[in-house]
């Protein structure tokens, strides 16, 4: 999903039916109705000021209801929390690989074309297709139209979800799409790929050549191609990888996590690929360790990033580029997991967050999500309390910090 996947919540894309509402609720049903319809009533003026006609309007915004449901799940993602190897379980499945190797030889002359054109690998491809829908068996069912007014009246980020939603109704006025067919997540993302309505606009193709960019139907030629579309608009790099797993020397120097050099730099460090491989020949890369010392290394490159704006966990990233080396034949991870360790929940990320601002080392904000900022936080907290400075979060780290 473009954006819009929540982090480390793979089940995210996952249609859910809705609890029933609780019968107490119901004397609150009427308000909250009239609330929702004089929202709308806002809301068709600055649609139509974006350039969205009143018969589009009048038209697609007819059927539109307040969803409760999809309140509860925005409302549920703040606190979702999992480590890398969690994801990469429910992600990375031997069936998943099976069927996705399986789409790869059915689809090769349409992925061949794609490729041709936008430079993105088949098993790239495929791989957001089968990490955002399950190769298109889970694309979703709620209506589109319904969910974003309800993220746009009620949701965290209200602007947000408004200017999709003005996106959706001028994917409608184009005629790409009718009301009924535009379903998806219950966040707004739509199709076999999940492009939510505003990068549809930019980035989705006409793959097919029949006039409509029909991310929603049974045949995912235009959604594979609109996915390789999105990624090459981003930056995607023709035949560089997205990363490498590598093995560090004893000894190493780990302020040189979250740095980033060129191929001989890193050999110059004593980094090596991990196997029997080499490492590329050339490029620009970053040294990541998503478990810390503990788990795999990996140096990212930049199509590390392009994926990231796809979504900017780097649990699906990583899952997403791992799904697709395991989809041209490679093995899994060299180096194993701390299977020990668990997730912070959101209260205690928020601890950790005000802990380091109160030593000195700023977060940029503290809101629980663990950004690039955090981890460089903690480098640099780890350093100064003569820890090994590799940005690992973990319980173990909390208790130290609360000493």
């Amino acid at each position: 999903m473009v954006l819009m996947l929540a982090p480390g919540c793979v089940g995210a894309n996952v249609e859910r039916s809705p609890r029933p509402e609780p019968r107490p609720e119901a004397a609150a049903a009427a308000p909250r109705e009239a609330s929702f319809e004089a929202w709308l009533a806002g809301f068709r003026g600055r649609a139509l000021a974006e350039g969205v006609s009143a018969r589009t309007f009048e038209t697609a915004m007819a059927g539109v209801t307040h969803l409760p449901g999809t309140v509860r799940l925005d409302r549920a993602q703040a606190e979702f929390a999992t480590r890398v190897w969690e994801y990469l379980d429910n992600a990375v499945t031997p069936g998943r690989i099976a069927e996705g190797r399986r789409l790869m030889a059915r689809h090769a002359d349409l992925l061949r074309r794609i490729e041709a054109r936008f430079g993105v690998p088949p098993e790239v491809v495929v791989a957001v297709w089968g990490l955002e829908t399950s190769y298109g068996a889970v694309r979703g069912t709620t209506p589109t139209l319904s969910t974003l007014a309800t993220l746009a009246r009620d949701g965290r980020r209200a602007a947000f979800f408004e200017a999709e939603l003005i996106a959706a109704l001028k994917i409608v006025q184009a005629g790409e799409v009718t009301p009924a067919r535009m379903v998806g997540s219950w966040a707004g993302a739509m199709g076999h790929t999940q492009f939510m309505p505003s990068s549809y606009l930019a980035h989705a193709v006409d793959f097919t050549g029949n006039g409509r960019r029909d991310v929603w139907g049974a045949d995912p030629s235009d959604a594979l191609g609109s996915a390789a579309s999105y990624l090459a608009a981003n930056g995607w790099t023709r035949g560089q990888p997205w990363a490498v797993e590598v093995r560090l020397p004893e000894g190493f120097d780990f302020a040189a996590v979250g740095t980033r050099r060129g191929m001989d730099g890193w050999r110059g460090l004593g980094v090596r690929a991990a196997g029997s491989g080499a490492l590329p020949s050339a490029g620009q890369a970053e040294l990541m360790l998503p478990a810390g010392r503990g788990g795999p290394a990996l140096l990212a490159f930049g199509n590390y990033h392009v994926l990231k704006t796809y979504n900017v966990s780097d649990a699906y990233v990583i899952a997403l580029g791992h799904l697709s080396d395991r989809l041209r034949g490679a093995g899994p991870f060299v180096a194993g997991w701390p299977r020990g360790d668990r997730a912070l929940n959101l209260s205690e990320r928020m601890e950790l967050q005000r802990l380091l601002n109160a030593a000195g080392f700023d977060t940029a904000g503290v809101d629980g999500r663990l950004g690039p900022a955090t981890h460089a936080a903690v480098r640099g907290w780890q350093a100064a309390n003569g820890l090994v400075p590799d940005g690992y979060i973990s319980a173990a780290l909390l208790a130290r910090m609360r000493r």
